[in-house]
């Protein structure tokens, strides 16, 4: 079969934030916005009681690892240049 799974987990710092309901409004609606724009699986994954860092999961499955590649890129590039906060870390994976 031609079914390939790409995971994109990145860790995005959130300056300027100093409440977790702060914080999970702003991941909310982030989250929502890349999930209706990019077709993809949308997650917080960690961090979920730090105020100013979140650890978010992106997760798409195709039939073309250069397509999944690239939207996964435009994920990231959207939300650097949203500037809702600061992508610090990130992990990007194939899966066969």
């Amino acid at each position: 079969m031609g079914m390939h799974v790409v995971a994109l987990e990145l860790r995005l710092d959130l300056p300027g934030v100093y409440s977790l309901k702060a914080k999970r409004g702003i991941i909310k609606g982030l989250l929502q916005r890349v999930h209706n724009r990019f077709a993809v699986a949308v997650a917080e994954v960690a961090h979920l009681d730090h105020w100013q860092t979140a650890g978010l999961g992106f997760v798409a499955v195709g039939n073309e690892v250069a397509v999944l590649q690239s939207r996964m890129q435009k994920v990231l590039d959207y939300i650097e240049g949203e500037g809702t906060g600061i992508v610090v870390d990130l992990r990007m994976e194939f899966l066969a």
